[in-house]
């Protein structure tokens, strides 16, 4: 049987928020989700909500305020009927590309008409690794790598494949440089959809006070940063030698991003536009001593699944966990640094975890559509040992 195409149709996102201080720091990734979905709705011509097939929302933290099947609270906290269904999908830091993936699966299998996909994160509320993490003896004694912070994942990676302090500084610059100028244009107005934060502070006397703010813009780019102030920073993961610094790092974020799925037959049915074709993604391992290397596995194979060259793709939006693993998946699949995160990638925008691949598809889109573009690629690694690629063909 011959795949059916599958369509994305309004790929939107909040703004990202610091995680801890930001305008949504006290905002549950249920409500944010679901404010994003409602933000859609709006944006999207009318058609009967009843017919959303399903709701598939990336978690890599999903516990406390982001567990119970956080898909279902989600579902219901945005006035979807009852009937809609949900799910949480966690594939860590590929968590919202993952469930575009599963959704064009399920179209293209000729399963479902119309589903909903996409991630949520609040850093704020959840710490990395959750709250409590409970190691295995036989991983400890098999893989103990798998358990390596990430910090120190990306020093082993500096340190293979020769990535220097100088060049991860220069990236991080250069990725603050490319948001900064994005925001003063507006290039990020389209994909964002505002959402309202409200935090309550204690005042004298025992009363509250209830302020609330329109949260538009991310929250993470510096306008201000130098290369001479990023190269004072101390090393943050490995004290002795070091190269990875909190300058030159992914920022805790939070944020979420939605997008519909669809087949042919329910677009024009009920009069869509699909921005882009879903026309590949994969997955792959490698060693977790060196996790940021997984686009080198991931993306090569997303390119043959998709029948196209990777000098085809026009934009990628490569998630910047770390500037010395970024740099290293470039070198090594001789990628043009000028196709890369060309509005600034994790280091200055912030990396929401599970929001984070959806947050690339819609900022991937609106991008591609802005510049007359036609294949485009979001990819990034996982934790553990693992990399992510989707391939999409603008309309």
């Amino acid at each position: 049987m011959t795949a059916k195409a599958a369509y994305i149709v309004s790929p939107y996102r909040s703004a990202v928020g610091k995680a801890f201080r930001g305008g949504f720091k006290a905002k549950r990734p249920d409500d944010l989700c679901a404010d994003v979905i409602k933000g859609i709705l709006e944006r999207t011509p009318k058609f009967d909500p009843a017919l959303i097939e399903d709701v598939i929302v990336g978690c890599a933290m999903p516990e406390a305020e982001q567990g119970m099947n956080i898909a279902r609270f989600i579902v219901l906290l945005s006035g979807l009927p009852e009937s809609v269904s949900g799910v949480t999908v966690n594939r860590f830091c590929s968590s919202g590309l993952q469930t575009i993936a599963m959704a064009a699966d399920r179209v293209m299998a000729g399963q479902a008409d119309c589903i909903l996909a996409g991630g949520t994160e609040s850093m704020s509320l959840i710490p990395m690794m959750g709250h409590k993490v409970v190691g295995s003896r036989q991983m400890n004694d098999l893989h103990p790598a798998a358990y390596l912070g990430m910090g120190m994942t990306a020093e082993n990676v500096s340190i293979d494949f020769k990535v220097s302090r100088a060049d991860q500084d220069k990236f991080a610059f250069d990725s603050h440089q490319k948001a900064c100028k994005a925001i003063e244009k507006g290039l990020f107005k389209d994909e964002i959809i505002p959402i309202k934060a409200v935090s309550r502070l204690p005042k004298d006397g025992g009363k509250v006070d209830i302020r609330e703010q329109i949260v538009d813009t991310d929250e993470g780019p510096r306008a201000d940063t130098t290369i001479d102030a990023l190269a004072k920073l101390r090393p943050a993961f490995l004290q002795a030698g070091g190269s990875v610094t909190a300058g030159n790092s992914s920022q805790m974020s939070d944020g979420a991003a939605m997008c519909f799925v669809c087949s042919e037959d329910f677009v024009k049915k009920h009069n869509l536009k699909p921005m882009a074709r879903f026309a590949g993604f994969s997955v792959a391992g490698v060693p977790p001593r060196v996790m940021g290397i997984g686009p080198i596995a991931a993306i090569p194979k997303a390119c043959k699944l998709a029948g196209i060259s990777p000098d085809k793709i026009e934009r990628i939006e490569l998630n910047e966990a770390f500037a010395a693993q970024a740099l290293a998946v470039v070198r090594n699949l001789q990628l043009d640094p000028e196709r890369i995160n060309v509005t600034g990638g994790a280091i200055a925008l912030g990396h929401p975890l599970g929001a984070t691949g959806a947050k690339l598809t819609a900022t991937l889109l609106h991008g591609m559509k802005r510049d007359k573009q036609k294949w485009g690629m979001v990819s990034m690694c996982i934790g553990t040992g693992m990399g992510a690629a989707g391939i999409f063909e603008l309309l």
